[in-house]
């Protein structure tokens, strides 16, 4: 007997998560004797919960084509809500809507805290003898699920890294061009506590050519050696391109925190470049001029103009596997992909189970940093430079804006009373 498909993803969007969604729609469709109609998690668990299931089977065929340049989660939408072993009332209330609707099959689309919940939606549906199929599909610029023996890297994370290396391009002719009222740039890389993301900064200039400072936070440099550090390539070259990771801790900035627990540096009351500038600015710059600083923010892991081709291409296929993995009737396992170790870049694409990664966390390899702290070495460059590709992504424009799919607000029928989730 065929059975529903329920589509849903959490936590911070990317480049090409909608690439991972087309990869999975366009697959479970080839499955036709197995699997009967798709729908979505309106805005992750949360939707699930409330009973807000996007019918995906009556989107059109042209609109699910435009997912693989469409980024961020607008399509679907995102959440963070965070299933609490002691709100049991949610989790009724999750087998309760899958039991109502036909679920038979389960996908979620996130990093190390999606796959958790996954993996606790996989437990209880055999905890309650309930048929279902549970699959997860990685997702997150981070880079920090697993570890490299579970992941090599995730989706997301090479389109950022391709947006920092054109940014950076962008950000060495300005500092070259204004060094001598502006001598000091002052950047702000995302990443909580892994510096995958600031790293990826390196991949603009290989040869190691221009004056680029790398403070990743595993780094745990002080304000006064920072200052120091900075000063000392002022007096060298006359400028400096700093970067420094969100994560970085260096003082108190006010943390906002989400529903996990992680610190939301956007909604914090001040941030790390602000307070990095506003430091080397009071404590005197070793050459004229004031530093600056920016903050890409969101940018970076939802522009589809820098995505990456090898990175949507390697999502799309993360999707598909998927639900290869979900059609042979395995469940509880995560699509994975993995590196071939030599030094021409091949990847497999394989599964790993869902609770080996749930929660996990990849740590920045130590060796990848250079002795003096403030750049990574060429050993990061070769794992992370093929993940760039060689192209530009090719995005449709009507009326000289991007064309972006769009779905039509078809749910599901209500068939349940309505539920406020528990954390709200």
């Amino acid at each position: 007997m065929k059975k529903n498909v329920l589509i849903a993803q959490s936590g911070g969007p990317s480049a090409v998560i909608n690439s991972s969604l087309q990869g999975a729609i366009e697959h479970i469709k080839k499955h036709d004797n197995l699997f009967d109609r798709i729908y979505a998690g309106w805005h992750g668990v949360e939707g699930i919960l409330k009973e807000e299931l996007l019918d995906i089977s009556a989107q059109p065929e042209d609109e699910i084509k435009l997912l693989r340049t469409t980024p961020a989660a607008g399509t679907i939408g995102t959440c963070r809500y965070k299933l609490i072993d002691e709100n049991h009332a949610d989790f009724e209330r999750i087998i309760e809507v899958f039991k109502s609707h036909n679920i038979g099959y389960f996908f979620y689309i996130g990093g190390n805290d999606s796959m958790d919940t996954a993996h606790k939606i996989s437990n209880l549906a055999k905890e309650k003898s309930y048929d279902l199929i549970v699959a997860g599909i990685p997702k997150t610029i981070d880079n920090d699920i697993g570890t490299f023996d579970l992941i090599d890297h995730t989706p997301g994370y090479g389109s950022c890294a391709k947006y920092w290396a054109h940014y950076m391009q962008c950000v060495n002719e300005e500092n070259l061009g204004s060094s001598p009222c502006d001598p000091i740039i002052v950047i702000q890389a995302m990443g909580r506590k892994i510096g995958f993301i600031a790293a990826a900064t390196r991949l603009f200039d290989l040869k190691r050519q221009t004056p680029l400072q790398i403070y990743l936070a595993e780094n745990k440099l002080t304000l006064p050696e920072l200052a120091d550090k900075v000063n000392d390539q002022l007096k060298q070259d006359g400028r400096v391109m700093v970067i420094v990771n969100e994560g970085m801790d260096i003082t108190d900035i006010g943390e906002a925190h989400d529903a996990f627990g992680h610190v939301e540096f956007s909604a914090s009351k001040t941030t790390v470049a602000q307070e990095v500038t506003n430091y080397l600015n009071k404590v005197g710059l070793a050459t004229r001029g004031m530093a600056r600083c920016q903050n890409p923010g969101c940018d970076q892991r939802n522009s589809i103009i820098f995505a990456s081709t090898v990175d949507l291409d390697e999502a799309y296929k993360l999707g598909a596997k998927a639900v290869e993995i979900a059609s042979s009737g395995k469940t509880g396992y995560m699509s994975t992909i993995l590196r071939a170790k030599d030094s021409i870049y091949r990847i497999k694409y394989d599964k790993v189970p869902l609770n080996l990664v749930a929660n996990s966390e990849k740590l920045f390899p130590e060796n990848w940093i250079t002795k003096n702290k403030i750049d990574v070495t060429d050993d990061f460059v070769n794992y992370a430079q093929p993940l760039l590709g060689n192209d530009f992504v090719s995005v449709p424009l009507y009326g000289g804006l991007i064309r972006f799919a769009k779905f039509k607000p078809i749910f599901a029928e209500k068939k349940l009373k309505n539920y406020t989730p528990m954390a709200y």
